[in-house]
């Protein structure tokens, strides 16, 4: 399996990264990002590209994948609408339609969030918009494209945020996540699971193409 990866310097997309490594049915791993990843590895490449918005200078880099986990986004708290549009739908459909056009047989994983408004009509702005993108993405003539929508996340590997607020953040929560994990299992995930579940339902698919937290459990305990 050859997969392509967005998002590998964030969080989730540092634990999909390591999964991806380790697992001996993925042949390569090509990240695409604004930074690089720090990671060296005979299975990893890494494509640097600054406008994510606008493909066309790497679209030979962007054909012959089976999967791609993209994991790239932003927290809404703070931003405007427009700009978390922008971001949130504007970039992900940018990347999921050279994608798709490059790679009709591909399956498409979009990291998404617990609250997310298929609707698109509820008052939480961060949901609806996500719920677009979503929807959006499900429209696309992918060989199957799926929705993983974690509520709370532990890192399991030293993986970390990118913004210094939210590092301070989980270094603080580490302690209590942990105790969550165990006490209500259907609201945390481990980036670990995340990565694993993603790669189990690229090699097998799965009958829901929107995943909630108790589905990805349920990928992860029949392997």
């Amino acid at each position: 399996m050859k997969v392509l990866l967005f998002g590998a310097t964030g969080m989730v997309g540092q634990g999909v990264l390591r999964e991806c490594l380790l697992d001996p049915d993925v042949e390569r791993v090509q990240t695409v990002g604004r930074s690089p990843t720090g990671i060296h590895h005979p299975k990893l490449r890494e494509i640097l590209h600054k406008d994510l918005s606008h493909y066309a200078e790497i679209e030979a880099d962007l054909s012959g994948f089976d999967a791609c986990f993209f994991s790239l986004g932003v927290s809404s708290a703070g931003m405007k609408a427009e700009d978390y549009e922008r971001i949130t739908y504007g970039i992900t459909m940018a990347a999921a339609e050279t994608l798709c056009r490059l790679n009709p047989h591909m399956k498409f994983f979009y990291v998404s969030g617990a609250g997310t408004d298929s609707t698109e009509q509820g008052r939480s702005m961060w949901a609806r918009v996500k719920g677009r993108t979503e929807n959006a993405l499900l429209r696309l003539p992918f060989a199957a494209a799926y929705m993983f929508r974690p509520g709370l996340i532990q890192p399991m590997h030293g993986e970390r945020p990118k913004a210094a607020v939210y590092q301070a953040v989980y270094t603080i929560a580490k302690p209590l996540l942990a105790l969550l994990r165990r006490t209500f299992p259907n609201h945390v995930l481990t980036t670990e699971e995340i990565g694993q579940a993603m790669l189990i339902v690229a090699r097998r698919g799965y009958p829901k193409h929107i995943l909630e937290i108790r589905d990805i459990r349920a990928v992860l305990q029949n392997p």
